[in-house]
C-alpha cells in the first residue's frame, strides 16, 4: 500500500531506539526524508545508519534534547518546515507521588507536554500554508487507563491530550492532521523501568513480572515495535485527512474501553 508520502520530510524525535526508531524506520520505507533527534550521539548515529541501510532513506541526525529550548532550536534549525512531525520524548520515572517535588512535575511537563506543544507551535503554520501536515504524538495508553506508579506521566500526557483535542479540530480544514498514538506494552528498553519497579515492590524476578504482564494482555504478548512504526506511518499518510484529534490505542486489547 502506497501511503502517498514519498518525498515528504519528517522530524522524528527521540528516534535512536524503541518506538521512535521504529516510527522513523517505517517512514523511511515510505520514501520519507528524515531528520531524527536524540540525546546520545552513538545510538543516534547507529540508528540512522541502520535506517539508511534498510530503507535507502535520506537521514539527517540532530543530537538534541527536545525537552529543552536549545534542543528544539537545534532540530528546527536543520528542518524548519517539516511536512510530518512525530513528537516523542522519554517518559518520567515511576514512583510515589508523595516523593515528587515541584521540580519533578515541571520536568515531566517540559518533557511530555510542553515540548510537544512548542514543536507544533513552531511548525504548524507552515503546514497550513502548504496545505499538508501530519503530526503524530507518541503518548501512552495511560491516558486511557492511568497507571498509579506513572503519575508524572499520567498528568503530563493527560494535559497534552486535552490540548490536542482542541487544536486538531481547528486545523483539520487545512489538511493538517494531528492524532495521538498510544502504546501499551511494547518490547523496548522503556518497558524495563515499570517492570523493575514492579519487581522491586513485590519482591519478584523480572521473568515473573514479565509473565504477569503478558497474562494481562489478550494478545498474550508484548507488542513488536515494527507494528507500532507501521501504524505511525499510516497516521502520517494521505489517507487520514478525515481523522483528527484521535487517540489511537495499540495495547493488544489490554485496556477494555469502548472509546
Amino acid at each position: 500500500m502506497d501511503l502517498g508520502i514519498k518525498g515528504r520530510t519528517a522530524i522524528v524525535n527521540a528516534a535512536s531506539k524503541g518506538l521512535g526508531k521504529a516510527s522513523a524506520m517505517a517512514l523511511g520505507r515510505e520514501g520519507v526524508n528524515l531528520v531524527i533527534s536524540a540525546r546520545t550521539v552513538e545510538t543516534l548515529e547507529a540508528a540512522a545508519e541502520e535506517i539508511r541501510q534498510e530503507t535507502g532513506a535520506n537521514v539527517t541526525i540532530v543530537v538534541a534534547d527536545v525537552s529543552t529550548v536549545e534542543g528544539r532550536e537545534a532540530i528546527l534549525a536543520v528542518c524548519p518546515d517539516p511536512d510530518i512531525l512525530v513528537n516523542n520524548c522519554g517518559g518520567p520515572p515511576p514512583g510515589d507521588f508523595r516523593d515528587w517535588t515541584r521540580d519533578d512535575w515541571i520536568s515531566a511537563l517540559d518533557s511530555n507536554m510542553l515540548a510537544t506543544i512548542e514543536m507544533i507551535k513552531a511548525t504548524i503554520d507552515g503546514m497550513i500554508e502548504r496545505g499538508f501536515g501530519r503530526v503524530v504524538n507518541i503518548t501512552s495508553s495511560s491516558v486511557k487507563a492511568p497507571i498509579a506508579i506513572l503519575g508524572l506521566s499520567n498528568g503530563a500526557r493527560g494535559g497534552l491530550t486535552g490540548f490536542i483535542a482542541g487544536l486538531a479540530r481547528e486545523v483539520v480544514q487545512h489538511n493538517v492532521i494531528i492524532n495521538n498514538l498510544l502504546p501499551g506494552m511494547f518490547a523496548t528498553d522503556r518497558l524495563l523501568a515499570p517492570m523493575r519497579a514492579t519487581a522491586e515492590a513485590n519482591d519478584q524476578s523480572l521473568d515473573e513480572v514479565s509473565k504477569n504482564f503478558t497474562a494481562q494482555i489478550p494478545a498474550g504478548r508484548f507488542g513488536n515495535p515494527d507494528e507500532f512504526g507501521a501504524m505511525c506511518a499510516f497516521l502520517c499518510s494521505q489517507y487520514v485527512g478525515y481523522m483528527a484529534g484521535q487517540n489511537v490505542l495499540m495495547d493488544g486489547g489490554q485496556i477494555n474501553v469502548t472509546m
